[in-house]
């Protein structure tokens, strides 16, 4: 029962990581060739504004001035991980899956 549940838990590990592997050297395959992997052009506003606001000079602004634009690059770093394509394992749930592990053995 014990190897039953061991490799059914390593089975659910291995198929969660690697897809996201494979999906990510599939990608670095197809990027090598000469051509650059083009950033789609939402994405390229955002990370121009980024870019903008490390650039300001923030020391002549006000408590509140200062507050929205931390807000503003939270934001904007939120949208910018939400548009990607990668899966994401939280530390959390990551945990969650070594305490089972240990639990079950």
């Amino acid at each position: 029962m014990k190897k039953a549940t061991l490799y059914l838990m390593l089975f659910l590990v291995s198929v969660s990581i690697f897809p996201t592997s494979a999906s990510a050297t599939e990608k670095n395959s197809t990027s090598i060739s000469n051509t650059p992997k083009e950033v789609p052009a939402e994405v390229q506003v955002l990370l121009n504004r980024l870019k903008e606001i490390k650039a300001m000079d923030k020391s002549h602004m006000n408590r509140v001035e200062k507050k929205a634009l931390r807000k503003e690059v939270r934001a904007i770093n939120t949208n910018l991980r939400s548009s990607g394509n990668g899966v994401y394992l939280s530390v959390g749930a990551l945990i969650i899956i070594i305490l089972l592990l240990v639990i079950l053995l």
